[in-house]
């Protein structure tokens, strides 16, 4: 009997086999994972570190930022091939590769300590959407009622919850992704939240357009330094701006989560079951070629939505609240970032974004759990510390791992309290990994990928260009960033 996706999600059955599209609009239709990936990209690197970051440093770090988003598209799409063409998700990809193993291979250890520090990422977020309901005026009196109501039971919970009213929102906020995710109820939520993610950014695209009337235009002079080499000044002088510059680049556009995660979508969108195992079959290869056009398409349609929204919420802070001396930071962070629209909307604009950063941040843990969920049970049966042997089993894994991690996420923000930071600190670790599984890929385009579906020469000069930017931005940073901290007193 063959084996069903709901028993395994990333089988192949000669049964579910489909012609690939022939026309655009046909083919737009069968996009997906890409967008999935954009929901996820647009909420903790764009509306917090990138906008962050522009309202500390201005427009110095423009050019880095769309660097970020453009180049590592090369290496989403030489992944996306692979996936395609041998139907295996990325971790068991990396798994058949030469080199030192410990049940798994050494790459899948490693990503193991990239996603236990991404967990940051999570936590900043549960924190991040905890403020913005906070700040809602309607919302104001539910913690100190709850402290109220404890102070005779718990009066050390009720401190706390005086101290940082927004804790309360936090753990409701995770409680609600966690629930979500046992029920498997991403479509029951993805069309509304899709919806406030797209308006939130075409209103902040919109605001940059009203700038000038507000008194906040873009300047020439802005855009030349956003393209000067006087990022290269700004990094030397000042050790702080390494680490967030270079968490920027390893979490906006496709970060390395989205580039592990993203085979593992294409996978269960039926990109591969679509074009069926692997075979010497003519017909195969045009299936192949036909749905990696498709594949093409999404990942250049989620990153000219990603781009535009991480450029609009970077220009926003460096003109908004950079002029303004307004740095978001830890329990103001949230309430600092909601003054970007004040100026050109006026003060009810303020409800609006709110509610805004709680779509956008709650969509963003929401596929961040999921993604981690699906590679965590991957790994864990690489490992040999689970076995899928049994139909369903993966399934059942992969619902408990994204359940528990937004439930770790939020124990960090607990305890540190600062959502800029863990974002930072998830951003760089990020970043640290984009060498690795970017050389990885490169292995994967010359030793694996079927040669009747090697890429164009300019397909791999890019993909070469993009390992050889990333490595250099690392091998600057990374040494940067540890004399910056641990040289330093």
């Amino acid at each position: 009997m063959a084996t069903t996706q709901a028993e395994d999600p990333y089988a192949l059955d000669d049964m579910a086999i489909q012609e690939p599209p022939k026309s655009l609009w046909t083919a737009l239709a069968q996009i997906g994972p890409g967008i999935i990936l954009a929901g996820s990209i647009i909420g903790s690197g764009e509306l917090l570190l990138t906008t962050g970051l522009g309202a500390k440093y201005g427009f110095v770090f423009l050019g880095l930022i769309l660097l970020s988003c453009v180049i590592k598209v090369f290496v989403q799409v030489e992944l996306g091939r692979y996936a395609i063409s041998s139907g295996l998700p990325t971790l068991t990809a990396f798994d058949a590769l030469p080199g030192p193993r410990l049940g798994a291979h050494w790459l899948a250890w490693w990503w193991l300590v990239m996603m236990s520090a991404s967990i940051f990422q999570v936590g900043g977020m549960a924190g991040g959407v905890g403020q913005a309901l906070n700040n809602v005026d309607a919302f104001k009196g539910v913690s100190p009622w709850l402290a109220e109501t404890l102070s005779s039971y718990w009066p050390g919970l009720a401190g706390e919850i005086t101290k940082r009213p927004e804790h309360p929102w936090a753990v409701l906020t995770t409680v609600a992704a966690v629930l979500l995710l046992a029920s498997g109820g991403y479509k029951r939520i993805e069309v509304i939240t899709t919806f406030l993610v797209a308006a939130v950014t075409l209103i902040t695209v919109i605001c940059v357009g009203l700038l000038p009337g507000a008194g906040f235009p873009v300047r020439v002079e802005d855009l030349r330094e956003g393209f000067s080499l006087d990022v290269v000044k700004v990094l030397r002088e000042n050790p702080l701006a390494v680490a967030a510059a270079f968490g920027a680049f390893g979490i906006t556009g496709v970060g390395a989560s989205e580039l592990y995660a993203y085979p593992y979508w294409c996978l269960e969108k039926g990109y591969a079951r679509f074009t069926g195992p692997r075979s010497s079959d003519p017909s195969w290869a045009d299936r192949a070629k036909g749905w990696l056009r498709v594949m093409y398409l999404d990942a250049w349609v989620s990153m000219v939505v990603f781009t535009v929204a991480t450029v609009a919420f970077y220009v926003m802070g460096a003109t908004v609240l950079h002029r303004q001396g307004l740095h978001p930071e830890k329990s103001k962070m949230i309430e600092t970032l909601s003054q970007m629209y004040v100026p050109t909307f006026g003060d009810w604009t303020k409800i609006f974004f709110l509610v805004g950063v709680w779509a956008v941040l709650f969509k963003t843990m929401y596929v961040s759990s999921a993604s981690n969920g699906r590679l965590l049970a991957d790994f864990c049966g690489l490992a040999r510390f689970l076995n899928y042997d049994q139909p369903g089993t993966r399934p059942r894994w992969i619902k408990r791992f994204s359940c528990l991690l937004p439930v770790i996420g939020l124990a960090l923000y607990l305890t540190y309290g600062d959502p800029n930071l863990m974002v930072i600190i998830g951003g760089f670790f990020q970043a640290a990994t984009l060498p690795i599984i970017s050389g990885a890929t490169i292995y994967l385009r010359y030793f694996r990928t079927d040669k009747r579906l090697a890429p164009s020469v300019w397909s791999d000069a890019l993909l070469w260009i993009a390992f050889l930017t990333i490595t250099a931005v690392s091998l600057y940073a990374i040494p940067q960033w540890a004399m910056n901290t641990f040289g330093r007193k």
